[in-house]
């Protein structure tokens, strides 16, 4: 078993995260002793839906306290109504895990008025798996759980983008055109990691640009993406204005863009790579400082650089290539990014697939292990 890094708060919480990352294994571990509910038992849901006062009956003899987890509870929002009740009347402390936000939001559920801290579950990060993370493997078959540890990531991957559709969006009811939405996922997966033109995706998957946009909400609500806002250094600026789109695991990108089964391109590896990066980055905010934004800055004139992160004594910026060799013209947007917020202090760093780090000017050239060891030893931001 791989040790992860959350840690569980000793009040009430929301634990979401995309399927298949370990949020139920994760559960069993760390309250093992609690009374659980698990809503994927079609017979637990329906009772529960049918009447969601019982949930108090049935725990009024715990002690206060008490945990209670509710698992996938997305799918019964009117039990949240019962669960905020139970915490002020009763002193109980629940653990609500759930896939996704989308039913919850269009329900206009009880979301607990900030009572319950929100605790988000990510594929395996380089500082869980240690010795075991592997860049080429976590770049083309990601880091769920079953890809890193099971016998077949390529058959793990496939079946996973499978059940999403079949589980998340056609049993959720979450769109009626379940084969639209298959083309438009295909299309989409295939913009992981750039600027994003919604009317070029409708074409290409023959919808219409405000299905594209509710099909782009559904894959953030459902966790399964997000979007990377462009960062503008001065309000006169000219640059990009749309965000770019990224998946939460570079082997379910692959599964959804259809290329699994193929040796990717070198067109391919530089989002998979970015995609590996940024969430780790991410992560990293996430638990550490979360108040701090990522984003990334792209100029008109195409210099680029791949993630920026405004800190409480500066700027960290990250360009990101898949070449195993570094090149000066790498470093341009990070050179220019530097003089645009002269004097204030820039830390630069430029992460490939390389087996050395070097140092090209102000840049620290690392390569991706060796990057992700000082990001989560506190030496990037």
């Amino acid at each position: 078993m791989l040790s992860r890094i959350i840690e569980a708060p000793r009040s009430s919480f929301f634990l979401l995260g995309p399927r298949g990352t370990g949020k139920s294994t994760w559960l069993s571990e760390h309250f093992s002793d609690a009374r659980t509910y698990d809503l994927l038992d079609q017979s637990e849901c329906l009772r529960l839906e049918r009447d969601p006062h019982q949930l108090g009956r049935e725990v009024e003899l715990l002690d206060p306290e008490s945990w209670v987890v509710i698992d996938e509870v997305q799918k019964v929002p009117a039990l949240l109504d019962e669960v905020h009740r139970l915490i002020e009347k009763r002193g109980l402390r629940f653990v609500l895990c759930g896939s996704s936000a989308r039913k919850l939001k269009r329900s206009g559920a009880n979301l607990l008025a900030g009572r319950a801290e929100v605790v988000r579950m990510n594929p395996l990060l380089s500082v869980e798996l240690g010795d075991r993370f592997d860049t080429e493997r976590a770049m083309l078959f990601g880091t769920l759980p079953k890809a890193v540890l099971g016998a077949d990531a390529k058959a793990f991957l496939l079946a996973y983008a499978a059940l999403y559709l079949n589980e998340e969006i056609r049993a959720e009811a979450l769109t009626r055109n379940v084969g639209a939405f298959s083309r438009f996922l295909e299309v989409a997966a295939r913009q992981n990691g750039q600027v994003t033109n919604v009317s070029n995706i409708a074409r290409e998957a023959g919808v219409g640009r405000t299905t594209v946009q509710n099909y782009f909400e559904i894959l953030v609500d459902t966790l399964l993406s997000y979007w990377l806002q462009p960062w503008k250094l001065k309000p006169g600026n000219k640059q990009v204005a749309h965000p770019k789109f990224y998946l939460f695991d570079s082997g379910v990108a692959r599964a959804l863009s259809g290329r699994l089964a193929y040796a990717p391109t070198p067109e391919e590896c530089g989002p998979l790579l970015e995609t590996l990066v940024g969430n780790e980055i991410r992560a990293y905010l996430e638990r550490h400082h979360p108040g701090w934004r990522m984003n990334f800055w792209r100029t008109h004139d195409d210099v680029e650089v791949d993630f920026l992160v405004e800190t409480d004594w500066g700027y960290a910026a990250v360009e990101v290539k898949a070449s195993s060799t570094w090149r000066n013209q790498y470093g341009l947007g990070l050179k220019r990014l530097r003089e645009e917020l002269a004097p204030r202090e820039v830390r630069t760093f430029g992460v490939f697939r390389g087996p050395q780090a070097a140092k090209f000017g102000e840049i620290e050239v690392l390569p991706l292990g060796e990057f992700l060891s000082r990001l989560w030893s506190g030496r990037v931001f």
